[in-house]
């Protein structure tokens, strides 16, 4: 069964298309990857899909309703979840009051305790550090804690914006560990990344994004075998 649904999909900044029509489809429980070279369009797409940003002309379908021109806040609230690129952790709050945030519009308690325990179980370094303020962080920990902030909503689709960006090779793997995690216990997931290998390795499918248009789709493991595909975005 479909989850989300992207079709025509349209972003212009100004005169310029961002995005050329593409078409995109993730399924229940899936891992999508969207891969390509900076200023592809792929960061584009994903805030378009979440509100960020308008969408000029096509469709956007999430759990069978149409949401092209719903509010950001109103996606959220259907089980949508975004970890920004560049992870947008609140510097001056503590560790604990960064992901009680992401649990803002929850009101059944028990499950917001219940999750707690699920995100420092994924993240044990986060709970050793609940009382450190985010901006301490190293660079590894505010990416775990931008991804516990969004388990915290208990999302039903997670949206990862190049999560590895800036990252040490060790904290990259253990980011790519946890997303794979993350999807075993049932989250479906779409994950926007530049890592290209990373992205196939961890993921069901994937699509190949190149100047606004997608030029490549498939299963990922067909994608790491393309001769074109290892070419381009594998070094190979």
């Amino acid at each position: 069964m479909s989850l989300l649904q992207i079709t025509g999909l349209e972003v212009r900044y100004g005169g310029i298309r961002a995005v050329k029509g593409i078409d995109l489809e993730v399924g229940e429980g899936e891992v999508v990857c969207l891969i390509g070279a900076n200023g592809a369009g792929k960061s584009t797409s994903l805030r378009a899909l979440t509100g960020l940003v308008p969408v000029a002309s096509g469709t956007i379908r999430y759990a069978g309703r149409d949401i092209t021109g719903m509010p950001l806040h109103r996606r959220a609230r259907l089980g949508m979840a975004l970890v920004p690129e560049g992870r947008g952790v609140f510097p001056r709050l503590t560790v604990a009051e960064n992901l009680s945030m992401g649990a803002y519009a929850r009101t059944d308690g028990a499950g917001v305790a219940q999750d707690l325990e699920r995100v420092y179980g994924l993240f044990p370094r986060l709970q050793e550090r609940a009382g450190q303020g985010a901006g301490t962080l190293s660079g590894g920990e505010q990416q775990m804690l931008a991804i516990g902030r969004a388990l915290m909503s208990r999302p039903r689709l997670l949206l990862l914006d190049e999560p590895s960006m800036g990252l040490a090779p060790l904290a990259v793997q253990t980011i790519f560990e946890t997303i794979r995690l993350i999807a075993g216990q049932g989250t479906t997931l779409l994950l926007v990344e530049q890592n290209a290998r990373l992205a196939l390795e961890a993921s069901h499918r994937g699509y190949v994004l190149e100047g606004g248009r997608i030029v490549h789709q498939g299963d990922a493991a067909d994608l790491l075998a393309s001769p074109k595909v290892r070419a381009a975005y594998l070094g190979v």
